[in-house]
């Protein structure tokens, strides 16, 4: 396992394999970034024209590996670019993790990043354990490269305690983004509800346990429980399946908490689309159609693990949507926790249906916010492609998730929920409310729509991530290939936010 520690050594002299140095791009050409000065006093006059010949510009994404002979203590130098602003966290970030990937077999690495601020200290730490980060659990021959035993960080506020504070709050954050990676890129044979419940069983065990560990209450509801709790949103969808749903529900409750934050995640753990049933090529990636779920536990813990002063409670509703002789039909009309009446029209969006439940209970424990985050629609993936998440719902809990968003360095954008959805949605003639219309555009304004009939009035926001999940093509900043943990690190700050409000 990976060591991270911060030291106020100069990068010329440090004695590590590899000494990662950030190079910004400016319009007289590249120049090293503050943290490296040392390294270009050491070079001298033969600095530019060395990175003129090795290629380096300084642009976002580059990395380029020059081995060194007496200028510095360190056998290479790796050249990472921040691109024109290297005082920008979200920049300083991506480059620390395009680091990770590009110092193979080094026992130990020097980062000389921006850090000067304990800001950027997080965003360094952050960036390079998600850039690191590699899901193997499936491989028979494991890759050739090892992972550093110790990351060192260049820092001139390497004594200072808010320094060691934002180290230690890049690695619970790191580790959250890391948990919800691991489940989303576990196949569905591995991750049916039952599969998922007892690992978010397992990851709470793992941080409550042990003296000063925080205390976080876990209940999980099996589907006879549902059943009795009349949850017929969830059930409709997973008694398709030949695997029972499940409800996760995490409470973190410190003492002298004023906000209560409630949190939502879709947790379909495979969706074949039930009787409308999907295309072959849209079904490969739907093992990460529980990304909500995974996000809201992950954060939950995070939250805890930080000891962030806010009341939350996190509902994990899981279930299968699947193709069977019990599949809920086009027509069919389904009673909702709340009572409300919903007629089935594409069975497909089955999404909505979890949420619905969910929200309704998280709405009987009278929050203060409610936020639920999932892989919703294709609509706003098509709108807003695979690294923007859309957020809808009340003027301010929007605004309050756009700016935590901007915090965390993951992108928003904030949907409008017209008031027409509300007639398209009331527009069955046999139920209350009717689940989908068919109509090609605005599917995912309807979806948001139908979300906050079950919010009770309160002050809400849902986050669409769909697309957001999964990064399908190559590794980019601090993102691998793979599953991405997308919307965890929002969801912490954002409850920080809360707290200090």
């Amino acid at each position: 396992m990976t060591s991270y520690s911060l030291r106020s050594s100069s990068p010329a002299k440090t004695r590590a394999d590899a000494v990662v140095v950030g190079v910004v791009a400016t319009g007289d050409g590249p120049r090293l970034c503050d943290a490296a000065d040392e390294v270009a006093q050491a070079y001298g006059r033969r600095l530019r024209p060395f990175l003129s010949t090795m290629g380096v510009t300084g642009k976002a994404g580059e990395a380029v590996k020059a081995p060194t002979r007496d200028e510095v203590n360190a056998p290479l130098l790796v050249f990472v670019g921040l691109g024109e602003d290297a005082g920008d966290p979200v920049a300083v970030r991506r480059a620390a993790g395009v680091a990770a990937r590009s110092v193979p077999n080094a026992a130990s690495v020097a980062l000389a990043l921006p850090s000067d601020t304990p800001e950027l200290v997080e965003a360094v730490v952050e960036g390079h354990r998600l850039g690191g980060y590699t899901f193997t659990a499936y491989k028979s021959a494991k890759a050739e490269t090892t992972e550093p035993t110790d990351v060192v960080v260049l820092t001139p506020i390497a004594r200072r305690a808010e320094a060691t504070a934002a180290l230690e709050r890049a690695e619970v954050l790191a580790d959250a983004v890391a948990l919800t990676r691991d489940w989303v890129n576990t196949p569905p044979m591995d991750c049916t509800p039952p599969l998922l419940a007892e690992l978010v069983t397992a990851a709470h065990k793992e941080v409550t346990k042990g003296r000063g560990a925080p205390k976080v209450t876990l209940e999980v509801f099996d589907h006879e429980q549902l059943e009795e709790m009349g949850c017929g949103g969830i059930l409709s969808v997973g008694n398709s399946s030949a695997a029972p749903s499940r409800l996760v529900r995490l409470t973190w409750a410190p003492k002298g908490a004023t906000t209560h934050l409630a949190l939502v995640g879709k947790g379909v753990t495979f969706d074949s689309g039930g009787l409308t049933i999907k295309p072959s090529s849209s079904m490969v990636t739907m093992k990460g159609d529980m990304a909500g779920a995974a996000s809201v536990v992950a954060a939950t813990l995070a939250i805890a693990r930080l000891g962030l002063p806010i009341k939350v409670t996190a509902y994990a509703p899981m279930a299968e949507n699947m193709v069977s002789g019990t599949a809920t039909r086009p027509g069919d009309v389904i009673t909702m926790h709340s009572g409300t009446t919903v007629e089935i029209a594409n069975t497909d969006a089955e999404g909505r249906m979890l949420l619905g439940d969910a929200l309704s209970m998280a709405v009987g424990d009278e929050p203060d916010v409610v936020v639920d985050i999932a892989t919703l629609t294709g609509h706003m993936q098509l709108a807003l492609g695979d690294k923007v998440g859309a957020v809808m719902g009340t003027d301010e809990q929007v605004q309050a998730v756009l700016a935590a968003g901007v915090a965390a360095g993951e992108q928003h954008w904030p949907m409008p929920i017209p008031e027409e959805m509300s007639e398209r949605i009331t527009s069955s003639k046999v139920a209350d409310l009717l689940q989908h219309d068919w109509v090609r555009w605005g599917g995912g304004l309807y979806a948001s729509a139908f979300l906050r009939e079950f919010t009770g009035g309160l002050p809400w926001a849902h986050l669409d991530i769909a697309g957001k999940e999964m990064n399908t093509g190559g590794p980019y900043g601090h993102v691998p290939s793979g599953a991405t943990g997308f919307g965890v690190t929002t969801l912490v700050e954002l409850a920080r936010a809360l707290s200090e409000a």
